[in-house]
């Protein structure tokens, strides 16, 4: 397993994929726009947002363990991120639907899609395909500073499949450090905005099968 996530975060591509490049991601049919927009209206998110905030503040505690939704943290210079992996209890339909979700709660927070791009790549023993999404803050100044607001700084979401199987949805915030933009809120406070929900009820939870391709 680790030497297959150092493969599919690699820099450099296994045999084939030095062709891969990015392209537009292709837009959703009128029909799986509506199951989208009746995916959300029956709020079937609410089975695994708030279970994917737990399993974070979980793991960032060091108690995360095997059982639940899996989470792992991602911090690097100048990023930081979680990546929420997919769990057959969920279903492939509802994960993409998820990725989707978050995409558009991050424009509710003042953001625009600056660009929605998607790769594959094959590489000695898989394929991978890899969907992008990168928001920028509108631009908007901040009335008692005079500076850009930021808000959370950049904000990347990925979604990863291997072999046509989803593999996990990577939420990434990169802070600007520049005087004319005001200081970024947390990483913290961006995943509370995206994932803080109440629980599912029994009804809710019985919509899971509907959405499961």
């Amino acid at each position: 397993m680790l030497h297959f996530i150092q493969q599919l975060f690699g820099q450099r591509a296994a045999a084939g994929s030095g062709a891969a490049t990015w392209q537009p991601a292709r837009r959703p049919t009128p029909q799986q726009a509506r199951k989208h927009a009746a995916w959300v209206a029956e709020k079937v998110y609410r089975n695994w947002l708030g279970p994917y905030y737990k399993a974070y503040h979980l793991r960032k505690g060091g108690a995360g363990g095997r059982r639940g939704l899996r989470v792992e943290l991602l911090r690097e210079p100048g990023r930081q991120g979680a990546l929420l992996y997919y769990d057959d209890s969920i279903g492939p339909g509802n994960f993409r639907h998820l990725y989707e979700l978050l995409g558009e709660r991050i424009t509710v927070l003042g953001y625009h899609r600056a660009c929605h791009d998607q790769r594959q790549r094959q590489h000695e023993q898989h394929h991978e395909t890899t969907y992008k999404q990168l928001f920028k803050p509108n631009p908007t100044d901040c009335a008692e500073s005079g500076r850009c607001n930021q808000r959370y700084g950049l904000v990347t979401l990925d979604f990863i499949s291997v072999n046509n199987q989803p593999f996990f949805i990577r939420l990434t915030h990169n802070p600007v450090h520049e005087s004319c933009f005001t200081t970024a809120r947390s990483f913290e406070d961006l995943l509370a905005a995206l994932l803080d929900e109440p629980a599912a009820d029994e009804a809710t939870e019985a919509r899971v099968a509907a959405y499961w391709v």
